[in-house]
Parts: structure tokens; C-alpha cells; sequence
């Protein structure tokens, strides 16, 4: 097969570029051919490695130069990057000529169904169902982001097929004749486990709104007098960096809580950790929660939507808070901090579980899904 993805940049550091990353190589390997188009590379090279097989075409038309702005900034700017976008792209199609076109929700969704390039078309979300309306943005942004809501369910209809992360989410679109469920994979195939003895606890993701890390820097200050030995590192990067260390200098956490930039060597990260906490307030399937299982860690996590409920195990590969509940993360990260035996017997159980997100199978069911016709 012939395969081409969009996404927005794969210079990020974030779980939907880690997944395409793994994708895209994982076909290559295997005799596909994979293009991806993105819209933001702004000149920047992949942040995840990518086969060198693979070739890859920016569109040159940043829609991140708008982040932050107004609606009306937005509004002025957003039609005519649409227009340049759908007519670039349509472009790329019609002389790439795939079989497939995978579009990972990114601005090209709305129209790239009616691009008559003769692929079929396959969109894979990354987020809930209600990704938009938990921004909870205020006023005339809180608006948009129910008509965008609204706009989703039918252009999800439009697709050849829509790719979900977990039943749960599957739930949420009701009934739709096109949907299907297939996890993210486990980015580590390792057989490297954490030794759980350091005192460590990580967060990785980017530093957004969504990843609620100034929730988990409460959480820690309630945490931190009673285990002054203990370190929170948080890897990532965002326009949050300066709040969330404000809010360090606030609690007096210097020290204690840490923002750490993204790294390649990942996986040291892990195996020197000995538990790993998630304060999302929405996922799709969090890359981050494989990652950890693979290595054998233990998780606290918030129950948001979607993913958590699929991956921790209660009481058997971590624990599970309900969303928003700062004190319950922080009681949960206690018991967990406390009780090496606890941690260990959480973190075998849940390299065992990682199993469960094996690539070959993930890949496997991909694999049933662009080949049916």
C-alpha cells in the first residue's frame, strides 16, 4: 500500500507525533510506502526519528501562528489558510496518488473528504469525544468550541472510516456504521524494568491546559512535607512553562518539583522512576501510560476521559482518581510513595499488562482495517 498521513507538525514531542513516528516506521519496514504532509514543520526536523525511507512534505501554512490570539484574529486569518491549505494539499494528493489517506483530526479533516484524489479516506482521533468543550473556555471561545463540537459528529461521518482509541470513546459517537477501535501501541518493545527504589515520581507531556500540571503541583504541595526525600519531575514543554514555575516558586516547591525539558533518552527516564502520575483533564489514549506499563511502573492517575479506565488496573497496576479530585491524587501518590512492597507488586503487574498493547498487535488490526475494502 501507498499510505499518507496529516498532521499538523511532527516536530513536537507530543503522544500523537511518538504515534505516528512508530506507525509510519513500522510500515516502511514492512514494503509500504508512507508519505506525511504536514501543515507547521516550520523548517524543524522530526522530533521522533523517522525511517529514511520515508518522505515527508510541509504545506507551509502555520496555523500555530495563531495560537493564543483572539476569535477575531482567528476568524480573520483562519478562512484563508483553509483555502491555501485545501488547495496545497489537494495538490500533494493528486500527484502522490495513495490508497490510503489518514488524517489525524487536524485542520485538514473538515475538507479533505471532498478531495476526489481516489483514496480512501480514514480519520484517527487522538482525543474524546469532548476534547473541545473540556478546553472550558468562557464566552464567544466557548461558543466555537460547541459548534466545532457539533461540526465533528458529521464530518466523522464523512470518512471511509473513523479510527477511535478505546470503547469507552466508541460510546461516546454512538452507533456510527464506520467506527472502529484500535489502541495506540507500546512505543518500548523492553526488557528493561524500573527498579522502583529511587524517590522518583514523573509526569510527562506537554506543558498545556489539557495536561493539568498545575493540578499535580497542588497535589505535591500537600505532599511534600511529609516526604521531603521524594522528587516530582515534570518532562515537557508548552506555552504553560511560565504559570505552572510561577506556581513552584509559590508553594516553595524549588527543588522538590522540577520542569525538565524533553528528551530522546526517554526511556532512562522511566527505568530511573519509581511511579508515574497523570492530571489530565482529558486523553485519547495516553502514550504515556503504555510507556510507563512497558517499564514497569506503577500509575495514579485522574479517571478523565478517555484512556485511564482502559489501561490502570484499580488497586492491581495503580490507582485511579476521580477527575479534578487534587487531595485523592495526592492520598493515592501517598500510599503508593510509601509502600515499596505495594510499588513492586503494582509495577510487575503492570510490565505483565503491557503485553496487552503489543505493536505486532495494534499493527495487526491496522493492518485488517486499510486492506478491507
Amino acid at each position: 500500500m501507498k499510505l499518507l498521513y496529516c498532521i499538523a507538525g511532527t516536530c513536537h514531542s507530543g503522544g500523537m507525533e511518538r504515534v505516528l513516528a512508530n506507525k509510519a516506521n513500522y510500515w516502511a519496514r514492512h514494503g509500504h510506502e508512507v508519505v506525511i504532509v504536514t501543515t507547521d514543520q516550520r523548517g524543524l526536523p522530526p522530533f521522533f526519528p523517522l525511517d529514511k525511507r520515508i518522505r515527508c512534505f510541509d504545506l507551509d501554512i502555520n496555523y500555530e501562528e495563531n495560537n493564543g490570539k483572539s476569535i477575531w484574529n482567528k476568524l480573520a486569518h483562519y478562512p484563508l489558510k483553509q483555502y491555501r491549505h485545501r488547495k496545497r494539499l489537494a495538490e500533494v494528493l493528486r500527484r502522490e496518488r495513495p490508497d490510503v489517506t489518514v488524517s489525524m483530526f487536524c485542520n485538514d479533516a473538515g475538507f479533505i473528504t471532498r478531495i476526489k484524489d481516489g483514496s480512501r479516506k480514514v480519520l484517527e482521533i487522538h482525543f474524546s469525544k469532548f476534547k473541545r468543550l473540556q478546553y472550558n473556555r468562557k464566552g464567544l471561545w466557548r461558543l466555537a468550541d460547541l459548534w466545532r463540537s457539533r461540526q465533528d459528529e458529521r464530518t466523522v461521518r464523512r470518512f471511509d472510516r473513523f479510527v477511535v482509541l478505546t470503547e469507552e470513546d466508541k460510546a461516546y459517537w454512538g452507533n456510527l456504521p464506520n467506527i472502529a477501535v484500535i489502541p495506540n501501541a507500546n512505543t518500548f518493545a523492553t526488557d528493561r524494568t524500573a527498579d522502583l527504589d529511587s524517590r522518583r515520581v514523573i509526569a510527562i507531556g506537554r506543558y498545556t491546559h489539557q495536561k493539568g500540571f498545575e493540578r499535580l503541583i497542588e497535589a505535591w504541595s500537600l505532599l511534600a512535607k511529609d516526604f521531603p526525600d521524594w522528587r516530582l519531575d515534570i518532562i515537557g514543554s508548552g506555552e504553560e512553562e511560565g504559570p505552572l514555575q510561577t506556581l513552584i516558586d509559590k508553594r516553595r516547591l524549588n527543588g522538590l518539583v522540577s520542569l525538565t525539558k524533553p528528551t530522546k533518552a526517554i526511556g532512562q527516564v522511566y527505568a530511573n522512576a519509581s511511579l508515574l502520575a497523570l492530571s489530565s483533564r482529558y486523553e485519547g489514549l495516553p502514550m504515556v501510560l503504555l510507556e510507563a506499563q512497558a517499564f514497569g511502573l506503577p500509575i495514579v492517575a485522574f479517571a478523565c476521559k478517555c484512556g485511564p479506565r482502559d489501561i490502570v488496573e484499580e488497586g492491581e497496576t495503580g490507582f485511579l482518581v476521580e477527575e479534578g479530585d487534587v487531595e485523592g491524587l495526592a492520598r493515592q501518590m501517598a500510599v503508593v510513595m510509601r509502600d515499596e512492597d505495594l510499588r513492586k507488586r503494582m509495577g510487575a503487574k503492570a510490565k505483565k499488562a503491557a503485553g496487552r498493547y503489543a505493536e505486532e498487535e495494534v499493527m495487526r488490526k491496522w493492518e485488517a482495517l486499510l486492506n478491507k475494502q
